[in-house]
């Protein structure tokens, strides 16, 4: 409804449009008629002082020629002949202002009318849009919440983690061949270290340089299982599969806590407690997947460079190893050989030591022979018969019975 404000107390006032008109009639009427009052008694005032001064005028100049007179009240009359139409036209555009602007502001109500009934349909329709959306929503989350719930009351703890499981694997493999063609995703099937995760998503360049591992853990339980467990129950287990196969994320998606908003809101970062672990529903299984290619791989070629140094690292690393074995075994080897040169050596002075003593028995021997050899030079028939009167007898008379030509026998001292 329209609204009129009073000028002098400020208050504003609500009319229909009945009421509405009345007024703006009476508004032309009453201005126009205090319009037209205050010109009339504007020109009359003008009027009374300009004859005013005419007659002042006339009566100084009683003794001018008549034709003057005359020509002054013709001019008189011509002003006010001038004067009447001056009103007449200045009431006249007073009228049409006055309806000029009523028009200009009739004009300016429709309009704003009409602005406000188109943005009332705006609002109507962005409203039964937001109504119409949120509805598809609700019933999608009613419809997801009633398939979960009838999964859940049909199978056993064990199978719901199965089916969640293979819900996860179906819909990676959906996009396998488009999106994912270097990945690697499968179950975790080693063991050997006494515990294992559910499956690891592995990707590398076309080159072979990796660039992205995860390791996933997929729980979920029954709404009537006794024991409720919670997210963080399993973070530690996970943490420690991420680290032993060497994964550089881990990601736990979870139907556990179903009540939980936290988890219930999008991506959960849990690095808080573990590094680069996260909590996810199903529904961002291959999102998530997706933000940690897209992140890594703008890592790709730094990675690819890190590889290269590694390499090479190795490579100085294999080249110190044979350095280092070499010089093992050469000191080794070295060790025995000293070995076998110091008992080599013991051995020639055990040797040296036998033959000096062997030397000495022989010059010791050398010596006796010395002292024997001087004994036998000394050794006479006189000396072996000295103490043996048998003895000296037989050479005296074998001495006796020589001839003494042929006797070449020593004589007997």
């Amino acid at each position: 409804m329209p609204e009129i404000k009073c000028p002098h107390c400020g208050q504003v006032f609500q009319v229909d449009q009945s009421g509405y008109a009345d007024l703006l009639s009476q508004v032309r009427t009453a201005e126009f008629h205090k319009e037209l009052e205050s010109r009339t008694a504007q020109l009359a005032k003008e009027q009374a002082g300009e004859i005013a001064v005419l007659k002042t005028q006339a009566q100084a100049d009683k003794q001018e020629a008549a034709s003057a007179y005359e020509r002054e009240i013709t001019a008189l009359k011509a002003q006010i002949s001038a004067a009447q139409t001056a009103q007449e036209l200045a009431v006249s555009r007073a009228v049409a202002g006055e309806k000029d602007r009523l028009n200009d502001k009739e004009k300016e109500l429709l309009s704003l009318r009409a602005q406000l009934t188109d943005a009332q349909n705006q609002i109507q329709l962005q409203t039964q849009s937001l109504k119409d959306n949120y509805e598809v929503q609700l019933k999608a989350k009613d419809q997801e919440i009633a398939f979960y719930k009838d999964l859940k009351a049909k199978m056993s703890t064990k199978m719901l983690g199965e089916t969640l499981e293979k819900h996860c694997e179906i819909e990676f493999n959906r996009l396998r061949a488009t999106g994912f063609q270097n990945a690697y995703f499968e179950k975790d099937n080693d063991a050997r270290t006494g515990s294992k995760g559910d499956y690891i998503f592995r990707e590398q360049t076309a080159d072979g340089v990796e660039f992205i591992s995860i390791m996933f853990e997929m729980k979920n339980e029954m709404d009537t299982t006794a024991t409720k467990h919670k997210n963080e129950d399993f973070f530690k287990e996970l943490d420690k599969d991420r680290n032993e196969k060497g994964c550089e994320y881990a990601v736990l998606v979870s139907l556990l806590e179903a009540d939980n908003e936290l988890y219930n809101t999008g991506i959960v970062d849990v690095s808080y407690k573990y590094p680069k672990m996260y909590v996810i529903r199903p529904q961002f299984f291959i999102p998530m997947i997706t933000l940690l290619r897209n992140a890594a791989l703008n890592s790709a070629d730094y990675r690819r460079q890190l590889a290269e140094v590694k390499n090479q690292n190795l490579d100085i690393s294999h080249f110190e190893d044979d350095i280092n074995e070499f010089k093992a075994k050469f000191g080794r080897n070295y060790q025995l050989a000293s070995d076998k040169f110091k008992k080599a050596i013991e051995e020639i002075d055990k040797t040296i030591d036998h033959l000096q003593k062997t030397k000495d028995a022989l010059l010791s021997s050398e010596n006796n022979l010395r002292l024997a050899n001087d004994k036998a030079q000394d050794l006479t028939v006189k000396k072996l018969v000295k103490k043996n009167p048998t003895m000296a007898q037989k050479f005296a008379d074998l001495a006796a019975n020589k001839p003494a030509d042929t006797d070449n026998s020593p004589a007997l001292n």
